[in-house]
């Protein structure tokens, strides 16, 4: 992701799940592709939610070349001002941060799901599910949904309501072609008509294991592989 500030400057902001030991080398590319196009360096922050311990190089250097990029593990921020924010889709994000109770916070967060806007539930579940991932909290969404009124339209999904998708796989994976549809436009833009049909050729579970590799894919080519 990248942006302009009120000042004129550039930001570019890259997520990253796993320890990319080239993640210099990737930072630098971008750096000179958006000098290319723009004429000016980004301020380039590399913001780490994997669940290993952040083991990145933040510098590539050479004889003549020194680049280096600015690497944060998520986990030093603390997730408690957006667990306070009103916006489900801000408070999942929270999930990935330093946060003092995870369980207090995980009920927080199926709180607001669930008092949300019933068009956005499901989508926002399905964020939550793939970041809490991430930090190996799904045994607590389990244990927590058994005690919360979270409704049926939200809990058609494999940790949260098996009982509740029997004899409905084929409309599942629909909704999850759909939910991974959405999920991609937000991260690459518009979405292909090749990248579609190859979604639509995926079971449920394919969806699921390439929607984990959504946030360390450079383009929907490196994570579809065309």
């Amino acid at each position: 992701m990248i942006g302009e500030t009120a000042d004129g400057s550039l930001v570019q902001l890259e997520l990253q799940s796993t320890n990319d030991a080239d993640m210099a080398l990737r930072m630098a590319e971008y750096a000179l592709a958006v000098y290319r196009r723009f004429r000016k360096f980004p301020e380039q922050i590399v913001l780490y939610v994997g669940a290993s311990p952040l083991a990145m190089p933040d510098v590539l250097a050479g004889h003549s070349l020194e680049f280096r990029c600015r690497v944060v593990d998520i986990r030093e921020l603390d997730g408690e001002a957006l667990l306070e924010s009103g916006n489900p889709e801000e408070n999942v994000i929270a999930v990935l941060m330093r946060l003092g109770d995870r369980r207090a916070a995980v009920r927080r967060i199926l709180g607001r799901i669930a008092e949300s806007e019933p068009a956005q539930r499901d989508i926002t579940l399905h964020e939550f599910i793939i970041l809490a991932g991430l930090r190996h909290l799904r045994e607590i969404i389990q244990e927590e949904t058994k005690t919360m009124p979270i409704l049926d339209d939200i809990m058609d999904h494999d940790i949260l309501g098996p009982a509740i998708r029997q004899g409905r796989a084929e409309g599942r994976v629909e909704g999850e072609q759909a939910l991974f549809i959405r999920l991609a436009e937000k991260r690459f833009g518009p979405v292909p008509a090749w990248a579609r049909q190859r979604l639509e050729a995926m079971s449920a579970s394919e969806l699921e294991e390439t929607a984990l590799r959504l946030l360390d894919a450079a383009s929907l080519e490196e994570l579809l592989g065309k």
